[in-house]
């Protein structure tokens, strides 16, 4: 994907039409593992992860030929002229790794360009405060060695992607006049050579999003990018035998258009041959409207039109068991309802992994940089906040963490579960809390408390103090410890309190509830809140209790936790202050559809 300016890049992609849906094709069952399947090297540990992976059929195996899922981000700025990841002037980069995985994403997929082949040096670093210390004056390059060898020593796996030919542009080729076929090949083998015997990296994506006028299997060798991805990925494993070669598709397929690298009806019949077996992962990439307004989002039945287009594009190599599949970029500013309704229909077919287990298609989702001009990130301008409504979505995908040390050994002992967890303190507004320190073999670093089934914070010491909450309301709290490889601990015995009243007066709010669309697997709804006091409020919390077993997905226009069957959707910050008489409201998505209207309280003050 292209960015915004001066830290971004700008972008518009292409609408393209699409023909009508292909039917669904239906599920078929994994075949018994091929008797020659790759076994465990003599290295290869017991945890999920470990070692280098290979493919088998649509699944992706570690190196005891354990099913593993990618559940991972874009962290993108290795390709753009500051010529390292972004964000970097804002915080240590060990910090921004730490939260990554502290929000439940086992990969990340790094962009770069050619440019960083050529010494050169990293801009929009800050070492203020000691940030970053270990950085100055290292190459890109080198940077990138930081970042590989954190994520080893973490349980991160990265995927190097080749973006851009230079750090000026995308290209629909992957090669330009001033970037030849021969260095992209050249550079391909450095990087495969670079991390030669380091797990962390498992695998290299050839080329950002191919578009016209490449095509798949036309034969041409100028333009067809399915022979250039055979050159492309025998001259890696020709240096490292080892990695996965990860094919994007291209735009247009016998006369159909899709997104930019996201075609790959091609495969069908003109699959990627390698030299080593077992080692291609075809990659898609799917937007929303935030990105381009294409003709399948105004299709009267959608969002129920949209698996037979995923299926068609991509999907179906996942459903035929012909290979895996990896959806390395779909992102978008959640801005439109039609967005909201896009991503969870997405996430539905990407197979939740509480069902499907790593049975499932891999994804990294655009991005982890909010300076994404056309999607926005998981994590908003200032850097530090997470979208907690995109990151919701894609709980139900994320997967389990890996082992430390690049796959191969590192600390993976978590510290011990916080004990005597209690109240010391309640207010209207707030509720204070402190725990008995836990224990780690290297050591703790933090403490992340919980409010319900959402972080309300993490400390470095041993007492917190949750604010802004609602008076006269019930409060859950769980506390865990992390240390410094992230292994994060059990979570603590749970404590409740209860907030103090209102104290300013409680001026009084109604809440109606109003289901917008419901398709089966999922539904949105609208809550409509107002003013009933006399007086103008400054917060309000609406609360209720599903019938069944429906699940809040993602929220806008409110933060919400839920604990058990009950939901509780707090203001935003730009919409908790309420006259007498006057409204506003959120919405939401959750699953599965058919909940019916359930009784709602509201609280203001």
């Amino acid at each position: 994907m292209r960015h915004p300016p001066p830290r971004r890049f700008g972008r518009v992609l292409i609408a393209l039409l699409c023909t009508a849906a292909a039917a669904l094709i239906p599920l078929t069952p994994l075949p018994a593992r091929a008797a020659g399947a790759r076994t465990a090297g003599p290295t290869a540990v017991s945890a999920a992860g470990a070692g280098y992976w290979h493919t088998s059929g649509r699944q992706l195996l570690d190196a005891r030929n354990q099913p593993v899922r990618m559940a991972g981000v874009n962290w993108f700025g290795f390709e753009t002229s500051n010529y390292v990841a972004h964000g970097l002037w804002s915080r240590d980069y060990r910090s921004m790794m730490d939260q990554m995985k502290s929000l439940g994403y086992n990969t990340i997929r790094l962009p770069y360009s050619d440019d960083i082949f050529k010494n050169t040096t990293p801009n929009g670093i800050t070492y203020a405060g000691g940030l970053n210390a270990d950085l100055q004056g290292l190459t890109s390059l080198q940077v990138m060695d930081k970042i590989v060898g954190y994520a080893g020593a973490i349980g991160l796996k990265v995927v190097l992607d080749r973006h851009r030919p230079d750090s000026s542009a995308q290209s629909a080729l992957w090669y330009t006049s001033a970037v030849p076929e021969t260095t992209w090949i050249t550079d391909l083998k450095v990087l495969a050579a670079r991390y030669r015997g380091d797990a962390t990296v498992i695998g290299i994506d050839l080329h950002n999003e191919p578009h016209d006028p490449a095509c798949w299997g036309c034969g041409d060798q100028a333009t067809d990018w399915r022979l250039a991805a055979e050159r492309g990925g025998n001259a890696v494993l020709s240096v490292n035998p080892d990695l996965l070669v990860i094919v994007e598709g291209v735009q247009t397929v016998g006369g159909q258009s899709y997104w930019w690298g996201g075609n790959l009806a091609g495969v069908d019949t003109a699959p990627v041959r390698l030299s080593v077996a077992d080692r291609v992962v075809y990659s898609a990439h799917d937007y929303a409207t935030s990105v381009a307004r294409q003709p399948w989002f105004d299709d009267p039945s959608f969002p129920a039109n949209m698996p037979a287009i995923w299926d068609r594009n991509w999907g179906y190599l996942f459903q035929r068991n012909t290979a895996p599949v990896l959806l390395g970029e779909f992102g978008t500013t959640l801005q439109s309802g039609v967005d909201h309704k896009w991503l969870s229909a997405l996430v539905d077919y990407l197979r939740p992994t509480g069902t499907y287990g790593a049975d499932s298609i891999s994804w990294t989702f655009w991005s982890w940089n909010p300076d994404s001009g056309d999607t926005g990130g998981l994590l908003k301008d200032d850097w530090q906040t997470v979208d907690t409504v995109k990151d919701g979505y894609l709980t139900r995908v994320k997967a389990p963490a890996f082992t430390g040390g690049g796959g191969e050994g590192g600390d993976t002992t978590a510290p011990s579960t916080p004990a005597a967890l209690k109240v010391t303190a309640t207010t209207a507004s707030s509720v204070s809390l402190s725990w008995s320190a836990s224990t780690d073999d290297t050591g703790v670093v933090g403490y992340d408390v919980y409010r319900g089934a959402g972080k309300a914070g993490s400390v470095t010491g041993t007492s917190f103090t949750d604010t802004g909450l609602t008076a006269d309301t019930r409060y859950d709290y769980t506390v865990r410890a992390r240390d410094a490889a992230g292994n994060v601990s059990p979570a603590s015995a749970p404590v409740n309190a209860m907030t103090t009243g209102s104290g300013g007066g409680d001026s009084g709010c109604s809440a109606a509830y109003r289901v917008s669309s419901d398709w089966g697997s999922g539904f949105n709804a609208d809550v409509t809140v107002t003013g009933t006091g006399g007086s103008t409020t400054t917060t309000w919390q609406v609360t209720w209790t599903w019938p069944g077993a429906q699940s809040v997905s993602g929220m806008w226009n409110a933060s919400y936790t839920q604990a058990g069957k009950t939901v509780t959707a707090t203001n935003a910050a730009h919409n908790g202050t309420l006259a007498p008489g006057a409204s506003t409201s959120f919405g939401f998505s959750a699953a599965p559809g058919g909940a019916g209207v359930p009784a709602l309280t509201c609280h203001a003050r």
